[in-house]
C-alpha cells in the first residue's frame, strides 16, 4: 500500500547528487579538485526558470528540508517541513525550491567523511575549513547546473540567513529577494566563545584521535554530545526552558538523590538531545561549521562598513528576528536593517514575540508564517505573473515592529 501523505506535504523525496570536476578555489588558499553536492528539489521550475527559491540550512541542517525519504520515520519529515509545501509559506505550487547539503557537511556532500582522493582514506581533519563565501560559490555552480540564472528568493535562518546576505553581496544580479531570519552580520565575542567551548569538548575527547577516529572505529561521542548540549542551551530561551521544565524532577524521582545522576527534567532533555545528535552528525563537520560561523564577516572586505558591502546588493530584503533569541538577538538583526537603510536598499523588518529562543525560526508561529506567506505571495506574483512594481506594505501587526525603506 502506497504511503499516504498530508495534502500540504511535498511527499516522498529522493535526494540528488551533482558531481563537479572543475576545481573550486577556497578562501583558505586550498583547492577542492572535485566534489559533490547533494540536494533536494520541491515543486516545478517554470518555463523561464524565474521561480526558483534556494533554502540555506543552518549549522546542523542539511538538504532534507521537507517531505519524506523512503523508509524514513513518518513522524519525522524534513527539518523545515512546516514551512515548505503546497499552500505553506514557501509554497511549492508557486516556487521551485532547492536545498543542498553544504560542502563540509556529513549528509552526502563532500566533507570530512568523504574519501580523500590523495590518501584513499576519509578526509577527516584534513578536509579544508570552508567559509560562507565558499558555500555561496559552490551553490552558484549548482544553480548553473540546474539552469537557474537568478533566484526569485534565497531564504535562510541563522547561518542560513548569513548565506542569503553573502549571496546578495557576492552575486547581486543573481538574487531578487533575500529573506534573512534570526541571523547576525557577524558573531559576537560571546558567540565565538560558545563555539570554542564546543570545539574543545570534541577535541579533548580521548576518542577524537586528532580527527582520525574513523580509522579507529570509534566516535568522540562524549565530546560531541557535550558540544550539542551546550549549543542547544543557546538555542532555547530562559522563558521557554522555565515554561517547559522549570525545576521539575524526573518522573519517579521524588527527592534529591545527592549524586550526579540525572535528576531534573532539563538534564534528561539535554542528555537525550546530545545522544541523539551523536547518532546523526559528524564531529569533524561540527568543528568545521563552527569555524564557518566564526569567520563570517561580510563587512571585513569593505573597511568594516556593512552598508558599503550592501551597496553591491540589488535584492530586496525581509529581515525577521525573535524577541527571546539571545544567541542572535533582535539587536543584531537591526544592525543589518540599519546597514541596508544606509545603503538605500529596500528592506522590511519584523520582530516577532516568541518564547522559543533562537529555535523560533524553525517553529510554526502563526504571525511568523503569515509574514513569510505575505511576502512570498508578492514574490510569486512578481515572477509568475505580469511584471509589476514590488511593494511590501504589511499592515501593523500586534507584537511586531516593522521598518520599511523603499527606493524612490
Amino acid at each position: 500500500m502506497a504511503a499516504q501523505f498530508p495534502p500540504d506535504s511535498v511527499g516522498l523525496i529522493t535526494p540528488q547528487a551533482a558531481p563537479f570536476s572543475e576545481p573550486l578555489a577556497l578562501d583558505c588558499g586550498r583547492m577542492l579538485a572535485d566534489y559533490e553536492i547533494v540536494y533536494e528539489t520541491y515543486g516545478t521550475l517554470n518555463a523561464d526558470h524565474s521561480n526558483a527559491v534556494l533554502i540555506c540550512h543552518a549549522l546542523s541542517g542539511d538538504h532534507h528540508a521537507a517531505g519524506f525519504h523512503e523508509g524514513s520515520d513518518p513522524s519525522k519529515p524534513g527539518w523545515w517541513d512546516n514551512c515548505i509545501g503546497p499552500g505553506k509559506p514557501i509554497d511549492t505550487s508557486q516556487f521551485f525550491v532547492v536545498c543542498c547539503n553544504n560542502l563540509g557537511g556529513c549528509k552526502g556532500s563532500t566533507g570530512p567523511t568523504s574519501i580523500n582522493p590523495d590518501s584513499r582514506k576519509p578526509y577527516g581533519p584534513d578536509f579544508p575549513i570552508v567559509t560562507v563565501k565558499d558555500w555561496v560559490r559552490s551553490q552558484a555552480r549548482l544553480a548553473d547546473r540546474l539552469g537557474i540564472q537568478q533566484w526569485a528568493a534565497i531564504i535562510g535562518g541563522s547561518l542560513g540567513g548569513m548565506q542569503a546576505m553573502q549571496w546578495a553581496i557576492t552575486f547581486p544580479e543573481r538574487i531578487r529577494h533575500a529573506l534573512v531570519i534570526a541571523a547576525a552580520p557577524r558573531l559576537s565575542a560571546q558567540n565565538i566563545a560558545f563555539n570554542e567551548v564546543a570545539r574543545q569538548a570534541i577535541l579533548s575527547d580521548p576518542d577524537f584521535h586528532h580527527g582520525h577516529y574513523y580509522e579507529f572505529g570509534v566516535l568522540p561521542r562524549r565530546g560531541l554530545m557535550i558540544a550539542r548540549m551546550l549549543g542547544h542551551i543557546t538555542y532555547l530561551s530562559d522563558e521557554g526552558m522555565r515554561a517547559k521544565f522549570g525545576r521539575e524532577l524526573r518522573q519517579g524521582t521524588p527527592n534529591f538523590n545527592f549524586n550526579f545522576d540525572t535528576e531534573f527534567q532539563v538534564e534528561s532533555y539535554l542528555r537525550h538531545q546530545g545522544k541523539a545528535f551523536v547518532d546523526r552528525f559528524d564531529a569533524n563537520t561540527y568543528l568545521l561549521m563552527t569555524k564557518t560561523l566564526d569567520y563570517f564577516d561580510p563587512a571585513a572586505d569593505f573597511d568594516q562598513d556593512l552598508s558599503v558591502a550592501f551597496h553591491r546588493a540589488q535584492a530586496r530584503f525581509l529581515v525577521i528576528a525573535f524577541t527571546s533569541d539571545w544567541r542572535f538577538s533582535p539587536a543584531r538583526s537591526r544592525e543589518i536593517v540599519r546597514a541596508l537603510v544606509r545603503a538605500n536598499r529596500e528592506v522590511s523588518y519584523a520582530e516577532i514575540t516568541s518564547e522559543y529562543g533562537h529555535d523560533a525560526f524553525l517553529m510554526p508561529i502563526p504571525l511568523y508564517h503569515d509574514m513569510l506567506r505575505g511576502y512570498l505571495t508578492r514574490v510569486a506574483r512578481e515572477v509568475n505573473g505580469p511584471e509589476e512594481a514590488f511593494s511590501y506594505e504589511a499592515s501593523p501587526l500586534p507584537h511586531s515592529t516593522e521598518i520599511h525603506a523603499h527606493a524612490s
